[in-house]
Order: C-alpha cells, then structure tokens, then sequence
C-alpha cells in the first residue's frame, strides 16, 4: 500500500495510508500515515458507529494538508476483548456419509445466504471461491489432512487464500446468526476452535507443514499465532 502510495504521489495524486500495524507503516513511510490503534480488520475503528468511522476519515483527510511526509497517531486505542466468544450453534448432521466438515459447510448455507445479504457481500465468498464451491474445498483440506499430498488432493488455488475464503464463508454465516457485531477475530477463533471445517483447515495445515510444504503455503493458512 505505502510502495502505491508513493508511485501515485510521483503522478501528482495524493495519497493517505490508514492502518493498524504501526511498525509497517513507519517502516514503508508512506507520504501520509495514520496509524490507528485498531483490531486488525477494523480499520476505522467501530463497527456500526458512523460517527466514530467519520471521525477516524475526517482525522486521515486532515493529512492532505500537510506539505511534508507526516505520520499520526489516531488519539483514541480501541483493544481488542480476547475473552469475547461467539455463542453460534451449528447445524446438526444431515448426511452421515459426507465427512463432517463437508456436511457441516453444507448446513450452513442458508446462514450464509443470509448473512450475505447482511453484510452487502457479492461475487463470491473471496479472492478464490464462490460458495457453491466451499464444501469441495473442504473436501480437499481433508484429503490433506489424511496424508494426501496437497498437489493431489484438488485445493481449487493457492491453499493459504482458498483457507481464507472458507473461513470467510463460515463467518458471514454466523453474523446471520447471532444479533450483534463480534468483536474482531472472535469469528476467527470461533472458526478455528468450535467448527469442524477449522479443525480440519488446522490438521491439514499441520500435515503440510510436517510433509515439507513451502512455509508460505502453509503458514498462512490460519493466524500465525495457530
């Protein structure tokens, strides 16, 4: 972002880089910096609370004004509550053949649906997969996790963003699901911890890791502190 930053200004644009990783910023200098003392993933701060997000863009816009590379702090922290747990129940099993990732992936669907709608999602769950495609790559995750090896066992993509896709899915199923917006990465640890497609995403990344797996292929398949 910063790198654009500067090759946009070069052009005569102006630009302003907002974020919430304060090293990464400082240390790319980008020409306007606003660090924000935010969970990452809530760049402006407050879900639902227009106020605060104007606020935190009225503060960022202010940078245009300077003449100089400049870099801020946004004077108010937001923590993130790691206590926080998301009370989500899933569907029960419908098809005792499937693995129970897969039937579980399958059950959620219609939360996800929803929670599409809720959240003004379009074009597919993320950079890979559609929804329709979920409970396949699962099936693929399984495979991994049982020895397969990962070139054979048909990921649709690059495993680490074809994780991040199903994990999207099952997170905009449970904001249908529950009546409040979670605290950030309580949808991922719910994921990770209570479902069964993150139990699988955590085994299949371990058998990959203990197969000799490029770091990158793997690491990235959950948060680096999993």
């Amino acid at each position: 972002m910063s790198t654009l930053a500067h090759v946009f200004e070069a052009q005569g644009l102006a630009t302003i880089a907002l974020g919430s990783m304060r090293a990464a910023i400082e240390q790319t200098a980008p020409p306007r910096g606003l660090f924000c003392d935010f969970p990452l993933g809530r760049p402006l701060g407050i879900p639902g609370d227009a106020e605060f997000q104007h606020e935190v863009l009225a503060a960022a816009l202010g940078l245009l004004d300077a003449t100089e590379p400049i870099f801020a702090q946004y004077p108010i922290s937001i923590e993130e509550d790691p206590s926080e747990a998301i009370a989500c129940a899933l569907p029960p099993r419908h098809d005792p053949g499937a693995h129970p990732a897969v039937d579980e992936a399958r059950g959620l669907r219609n939360a996800y649906d929803r929670g599409a709608v809720k959240t003004g999602t379009r074009n597919g769950v993320g950079r890979v997969l559609s929804a329709d495609d979920i409970p396949a790559a699962i099936e693929a995750f399984v495979r991994v996790a049982e020895g397969v090896p990962w070139k054979e066992a048909g990921i649709p993509g690059i495993p680490s963003r074809v994780s991040q896709d199903i994990r999207g899915y099952y997170e905009t199923a449970a904001l249908a699901l529950i009546d409040h917006a979670p605290s950030a990465w309580t949808g991922t640890r719910w994921f990770l911890d209570e479902t069964e497609a993150g139990k699988t995403i955590l085994a299949a990344r371990t058998a990959m890791r203990d197969a000799g797996a490029k770091h990158a292929l793997w690491f990235y398949m959950t948060p680096a502190d999993r």
